[in-house]
């Protein structure tokens, strides 16, 4: 059976590392961008040429409530339903700021764009996993959001993960009779000049990293891969680290 999955912001970073593997698995895909049309169009293409599946890139933002629907009515419109959805968009404030210092607006935006948004587009894609009898759906969380810790200049961000985890594990849970799996995926420290690497140089050191080297895109990549497969069935609720190590370590901290 030809599944299609929806990763949203996928047309750049950890995203769209993780786009390029499920369509190497076979799976059709939908990708969304907010402001990069060409690359996501461009990316679209080159992975229908490269893996000889169907791919679309449909505007999105996490942050704006009427976008989810019009996303999903897009889906609909190209004949496409959801099996999978990968919700890797968010937004985050690279400020540092207490929580005092934040705008009701940025406050808003930030728990929009990260817990609603996700409320949102399960609620709309849910009916037909119930009714196939199957679905996977995958959140992105970070480093230790499973226990809720305080996060220093990151309230927003950190609030909206940590109710995401919360959401994660009762939609695992209450879906778990009709076939659909909810986990989460929480990177590590991946920066930049990674995020959009498949396989890592093994021979690059870092003391920062107990494993020795530096996360990629393509070691969250790969997770997410296997908690689609259909192997992964007994898995469901489920918050995974993926961090080298960081986040078991505290001399690492």
């Amino acid at each position: 059976m030809k599944r299609t999955a929806l990763i949203t912001g996928s047309a750049s970073g950890l995203g769209r590392v993780a786009a390029e593997r499920l369509a190497q698995d076979g799976y059709s895909i939908i990708t969304t961008y907010r402001h990069s049309r060409e690359r996501a169009e461009s990316f679209m293409a080159e992975l229908e040429e490269k893996y000889q599946i169907t791919a679309a890139a449909l505007p999105y933002d996490a942050a704006k409530r009427e976008s989810h629907a019009n996303l999903l009515k897009q889906c609909a419109q190209i004949g496409t339903g959801i099996d999978i959805l990968v919700h890797n968009a968010g937004p985050y404030i690279q400020e540092r700021k207490t929580m005092a210092e934040y705008t009701v607006e940025e406050w808003e935006y930030m728990i929009q764009g990260n817990l609603t948004s996700m409320f949102l587009l399960a609620r709309g894609i849910l009916p037909r996993m119930r009714e196939n009898g199957w679905g996977r759906i995958i959140t992105m969380g970070f480093d230790q959001s499973n226990i809720a810790p305080g996060w220093k200049y990151r309230s927003a961000f950190a609030a909206a993960k940590s109710g995401l985890t919360s959401l994660t594990k009762t939609l695992s849970i209450e879906e778990a009779e009709y076939g659909i799996t909810v986990n989460m995926v929480c990177p590590g420290d991946i920066v930049p000049p990674y995020k959009e690497m498949n396989h890592p140089d093994r021979k690059e050191k870092t003391e920062v990293v107990p494993v020795g080297r530096p996360g990629t895109g393509g070691d969250i990549a790969r997770v997410i891969s296997f908690l689609c497969n259909e192997d992964s069935d007994f898995i469901t609720g489920a918050v995974i680290p993926v961090t080298g190590g960081q986040d078991v370590l505290s001399k690492y901290r």
